[in-house]
């Protein structure tokens, strides 16, 4: 079976690793300050705070901006569903609207229709590396959380994303661009956010046995070894993007022949992060449901998954707020979007079979 998206991690992160634990420093220490040190500058942002987790940092940013019960969080359905979640950690409502029809991301026309009294902050989401369109978000006037989890080498209209957003958060996961297994960075140019997200995510102020808290933190900071893998990824992250640039090109050019199987649009005008190949099957021209496609080609031992399924029509949502209207757009897309293999990790030859086994599949449904 060729893996959907193994992480790449050489010798180099396990020297590293091995390195920080004869260091002593297990929690949080150098390595992490380093690894905010370095993406503050590579994100050119004023601040930039290592977490726990992705999910963390977009908890982290909601708490700091004070969102809270009562408060409405606009945001997209199409996203892992800790998109949502922590906006009911928060105590608050999120607000689902649709997507745009070429790239997935929010659509900032239904966004600026969902603005209501209680409506706090918005919270796009950087799909598969696209960058939201966040000037007509920004316009809207409430603070942006950015969801880039996908999206740590993306620019938008020229300027870095990381450094436009009142807040922007990024994961570490395992499947990420840069990965370290586990961990989130949250980058702001805001001295206040940074503050409230340094007292939030220690639980204490302080060194030692003198401490304080000036506020009921979480346990949310990122450990030596992870930020110890993030740097070497980090170093790596120029290679990694050209490897990852020749697969897009491949399967830009595989899929150009294949009728019914068409990829997320690019903006030319922004640079892409290349963190998922997302393809959308038209069952009608493509001779084959989404789920047909998935099965053949793990018939295949081709890997591949789903980003996203539609968060507000999964249970916990569908229950909680049932009277979501219907969003169109994204529930079509949800029956339609498949990611294919796509790692630096992958040889071209790797990426040759999953297209070989792709045009096997596709001869076979519309022959």
């Amino acid at each position: 079976m060729l893996g959907f998206q193994p992480p790449a991690i050489g010798e180099e992160e396990v020297a590293a690793v091995a390195e920080t634990l004869r260091s002593g420093w297990l929690t949080t220490g150098p390595r992490a300050a380093e690894l905010e040190q370095r993406l503050a500058e590579y994100l050119e942002a004023e601040h930039v705070l290592a977490l726990a987790s992705g999910t963390a940092a977009l908890h982290l940013a909601l708490v700091a901006l004070g969102v809270g019960p009562g408060d409405e969080v606009i945001t997209s359905t199409i996203t892992w569903p800790a998109t949502a979640n922590v906006i009911v950690h928060s105590g608050a409502t999120p607000i689902f609207v649709d997507v745009r029809e070429d790239d997935l991301n929010i659509d900032p026309d239904r966004a600026a229709e969902a603005v209501t009294d209680r409506t706090k902050a918005i919270l796009p989401v950087d799909l598969a590396g696209q960058p939201a369109d966040l000037d007509p978000l920004i316009a809207l006037g409430f603070p942006i959380v950015e969801d880039a989890a996908h999206a740590a080498e993306s620019f938008y209209r020229g300027r870095k994303v990381g450094s436009i957003a009142d807040v922007t958060c990024f994961s570490l996961y395992a499947t990420k661009n840069i990965a370290a297994g586990e961990g989130g960075l949250i980058s702001t140019n805001s001295d206040e956010v940074a503050q409230a997200v340094r007292d939030l995510r220690l639980m204490r102020r302080g060194d030692g046995s003198r401490y304080d808290i000036p506020v009921p933190g979480y346990k949310a900071n990122l450990s030596d070894v992870l930020a110890t893998i993030a740097l070497c990824q980090l170093d790596k992250l120029d290679r990694h993007t050209e490897i990852r640039r020749r697969q897009f090109a491949a399967y830009d050019e595989a899929v150009g022949d294949l009728d019914g199987v068409t990829p997320l649009a690019r903006d030319d005008r922004d640079v892409h992060a290349l963190h998922l190949y997302v393809v959308r099957i038209d069952a009608e021209a493509a001779g084959g449901t989404r789920d047909e496609y998935q099965r053949a080609l793990a018939e295949e031992n081709i890997a591949t998954s789903i980003h996203f399924l539609p968060v507000h029509k999964l249970t916990f949502y569908r229950e909680r707020f049932p009277d979501q209207p219907a969003l169109p757009v994204a529930e079509r897309a949800g029956d339609e979007v498949l990611s294919l293999p796509l790692s630096p990790a992958h040889s071209d030859d790797d990426i040759a079979d999953a297209i070989a086994a792709l045009r096997r599949v596709h001869e076979r449904f519309t022959g």
